[in-house]
């Protein structure tokens, strides 16, 4: 495995993760959806 597979495990790992929680509390799920909106947002803008 090198680094890309690695990553995008891990990636998915955390995604799904953040589901579980955000099925089983969906205010978490919320807080979640902001705060990966907001970084998406500065990202793009700071690329």
């Amino acid at each position: 495995m090198n680094g890309l597979d690695t990553r995008a495990t891990v990636h998915l790992l955390a995604g799904a993760g953040a589901t579980y929680i955000a099925f089983l509390h969906p205010p978490v799920g919320a807080a979640l959806l902001v705060g990966v909106a907001v970084i998406t947002v500065l990202h793009l803008l700071m690329k």
